[in-house]
């Protein structure tokens, strides 16, 4: 088995956080990653305590919705909050960071920025990024899955394959080995 790439680990948590936004407008994941390792992670939503975009709509001002703080910024915040400083640290963003968060970026001392997808870059925040020597790297996301009960399920397999070579019939054990794969597999194979 091949490993994954760092790129595609550290991208791979920044869209698994995506997962937890609260914005209907777009669901951002950021991770911030300092020597091979995440220091901070965040998502786009409202500040704790606040009412949530999914629960009762964005409070758009501007075609901008003032409720979120963006991914990037929870991700930097959280840093702030614990005590962990970005000097130096790279982020990964789900999408291109829009021109604020470019400029609190710099500001924190990130060195490079990957994104998986353009999203609005501003020219102006290129042309920041550029003159603070920060690197960006759009980084293609490869599909990834996760096996889950991989040794289980290649036996299962095998006891059917067993099963069927036998053909003995006997529908107590293939009801016991629709049972196991139903329960192996999550799912319902009964038609």
């Amino acid at each position: 088995m091949e490993r994954i790439s760092w790129n595609q680990y550290f991208m791979a948590q920044s869209h698994i956080l995506a997962l937890r936004s609260t914005c209907t407008r777009l669901a951002v994941g950021a991770t911030i990653v300092r020597d091979k390792r995440i220091i901070a992670g965040g998502y786009n939503g409202s500040i704790a305590g606040d009412e949530h975009c999914i629960d009762t709509g964005c409070y758009v001002i501007d075609n901008h919705c003032i409720r979120t703080i963006h991914a990037e910024m929870n991700a930097m915040l959280q840093c702030a909050k614990f005590g962990v400083p970005t000097e130096g640290a790279e982020i990964y963003v789900t999408h291109f960071p829009c021109l604020q968060c470019c400029k609190s970026l710099i500001q924190a001392g990130i060195k490079k920025v990957f994104y998986a997808s353009d999203y609005k870059n501003h020219p102006y925040a290129i042309d920041l990024f550029k003159k603070a020597g920060v690197e960006t790297e759009k980084v293609v996301s490869e599909p990834i899955m996760v096996e889950v009960n991989g040794i289980e399920k290649l036996q299962f397999v095998r006891n059917l394959i067993d099963q069927l070579k036998s053909n003995d019939g006997d529908k107590e054990k293939i009801q016991d080995l629709q049972e196991k794969a139903e329960k192996l597999f999550s799912l319902s194979l009964k038609e």
